[in-house]
């Protein structure tokens, strides 16, 4: 065989091991979602948004109704706060620390803080916020899940805005426009669609956590709407409710994760579509 032959047959393995591998991963994927489907339609109803649970083995309808609106609740408290300060700490990195060794060191720190896992900051969060006030409460659940978010926006903000051609900034500041207006008229509105992709992805990466809400606000079976105390969380229900012995819960977690699925789909499709329109503009 010559060398052209040789290289066409590494060239044809390389490719049939490397289609072998994507097919068997996306095997295993369509396994997890038919699974999904097939469970938690079963038990999927208006019951599931709309009523509290109910006691297991008493024939009773019982819902997640309290577990719904407490990771809601956590999900958005996460979101006002790590969205606003990942987008400014990536503006600033992207903008008044573009040529400074300290801001490379952060921007690289932000790379690592991405893949942390969250049980880890779960247990940070568990030794600065649950132990000093002497139980779980919603607060340090939604910490938690802010710290998640906020390496994420930062990274993308500070790469989008980096897209931005510095010409355009140049042409603003011979028009003389100060640097704020700059970064809130033009670089901001430039990468706008980046950004807000950036943090759909990181809302869809918390919207399924567990275990840093396992350590922070653990779970409550009643939605209230204080902090100060354990508050109720979809994931964390999940996790308890598929451990029991009891099938009308193990039918329940089924529904719920079936929900999760589909929220934390729809997400990432959204921000794939504007990843796309954003490359394609």
């Amino acid at each position: 065989m010559n060398k052209l032959g040789r290289r066409k047959l590494k060239n044809f393995l390389a490719l049939s091991i490397s289609s072998l591998c994507a097919a068997a991963g996306l095997a295993i994927l369509f396994i997890i979602l038919y699974d999904v489907l097939k469970e938690g339609l079963k038990s999927f109803s208006i019951h599931l948004f709309i009523s509290d649970p109910a006691p297991p083995n008493r024939g009773l309808s019982g819902g997640l109704k309290g577990a719904f609106l407490g990771q809601g609740l956590l999900t958005l408290a996460a979101t006002v706060v790590g969205v606003p300060l990942g987008v400014l700490g990536g503006t600033f990195l992207a903008e008044y620390g573009r040529n400074s060794r300290f801001c490379r060191f952060l921007s690289r720190l932000c790379d690592m803080a991405v893949s942390i896992p969250s049980i880890v900051i779960g247990t940070f969060v568990y030794a600065i916020l649950v132990l000093p006030l002497g139980g779980f409460n919603g607060w340090a659940g939604s910490t938690a899940l802010a710290i998640i978010i906020l390496p994420v926006v930062i990274r993308t903000t500070e790469e989008m805005m980096t897209m931005v051609p510095w010409t355009l900034r140049e042409a603003a500041f011979a028009l003389g426009a100060p640097y704020h207006k700059v970064i809130t008229s033009i670089v901001w509105r430039a990468s706008i669609s980046g950004i807000f992709t950036g943090i759909l992805l990181a809302i869809a990466r918390i919207a399924g956590e567990t275990a840093p809400l396992l350590f922070t606000s653990f779970n409550s079976n009643y939605f209230r709407l204080s902090f100060n105390e354990a508050v109720p969380s979809l994931t964390v229900s999940i996790y308890q409710y598929a451990a029991s012995p009891y099938e009308e819960w193990i039918s329940l977690a089924w529904a719920a994760a079936l929900v999760v699925t589909i929220l934390v789909l729809i997400l990432n499709i959204i921000g794939r579509v504007l990843i796309k329109i954003r490359i394609g503009g």
